[in-house]
């Protein structure tokens, strides 16, 4: 397809906008979540976010208003998503059960409530609920300019926050106790640096889905982390990936198309990896076997 024909069509525009937002919000924030090896929190939050929104829903419904409102929909998903971080980083202070048993035992019974309550959406008759069962496997061709605004308005917040906390968010990630030292709470940090990546996380279920949103958040990080050795460079190249990948694979799936665009961006993000992967000149796997027959080379000429 002519790139001026995909722009000058509305919906394009909006689907392509919309994912690269998406891309950049989750791939910056996802670089906190990489670092303190709990990349995985995302698919927490992402799974989390399917009751949170449903009960943000119902609640809306219920009052007379309407329940497809995107605002009010993130911030339901977002309060839930939060709760599930904290649930999750609480049992194992509590208890003798690790991290990752943690996860899968709140991902699992927050999404087993989320599905319940799609079914009791799905028997009943509420206004507004056609199409509700996007939000599992996201439609971004759904997307409209007001779900584009709130989520470049949520986004941006979240990535403001990060600019106005960085020092405490940089401290808390690399040195837990150095940050308590200084009087930082450790706790509030956390609420706060997790609120930011269920927001990454959240805005992006209505196009992705929840099951493809985590690539969004581990991926361009992972591949960032190929290339630089600074966290300001790992942030700002984690969401330079997230929005190239997103606008690329966003553009292949309509013109190649139609494809799942969820599905096409993650393939795109994958490869970007990848090439990071083989290619980045200090860590690459290239970088790596030439060192190694260098080692053996040397050796063998010692003796």
């Amino acid at each position: 397809m002519n790139p001026m024909d995909f722009f000058g069509d509305h919906t394009f525009t909006m689907v392509f906008w919309g994912t690269t937002i998406i891309g950049v919000v989750a791939g910056a924030l996802g670089s906190f979540a990489y670092l303190r090896q709990q990349s995985l929190i995302s698919d927490v939050i992402s799974h989390a976010a399917l009751p949170g929104t449903l009960i943000a829903f119902l609640v809306l419904s219920a009052f007379g208003f309407h329940g497809r409102n995107m605002f009010a929909l993130i911030i339901g998903a977002v309060s839930v998503g939060t709760i599930a971080v904290f649930c999750t980083n609480s049992i194992p202070r509590i208890s003798r059960i690790k991290i990752d048993t943690a996860m899968a035992v709140v991902l699992s019974s927050l999404f087993g409530f989320g599905m319940l309550l799609m079914q009791y959406i799905q028997n009943n008759p509420i206004p507004d609920k056609g199409g509700i069962q996007d939000y599992l496997f996201g439609n971004a061709s759904t997307i409209t300019r007001a779900d584009l605004t709130v989520s470049l308005l949520i986004g941006g917040l979240a990535l403001l926050v990060v600019l106005l906390l960085w020092k405490e968010f940089a401290l808390t990630t690399f040195d837990r106790e150095h940050a308590a030292v200084m009087g930082f709470n450790n706790r509030i940090t956390d609420t706060l640096m997790f609120a930011t990546i269920a927001v990454a996380t959240v805005i992006g279920v209505k196009a992705i889905g929840l099951v493809l949103m985590v690539a969004f958040v581990v991926i361009p990080p992972a591949a960032a982390r190929q290339w630089v050795r600074t966290l300001p460079g790992m942030v700002l190249l984690s969401g330079v990936i997230g929005g190239l990948g997103s606008a690329a694979g966003t553009y292949a799936s309509i013109t190649f198309g139609p494809l799942p665009t969820g599905p096409v961006i993650v393939v795109t993000l994958s490869l970007i990896f990848l090439f990071s992967l083989i290619a980045a000149p200090e860590r690459s796997i290239l970088r790596r076997i030439l060192r190694q027959r260098r080692t053996i080379a040397e050796l063998k000429a010692v003796t």
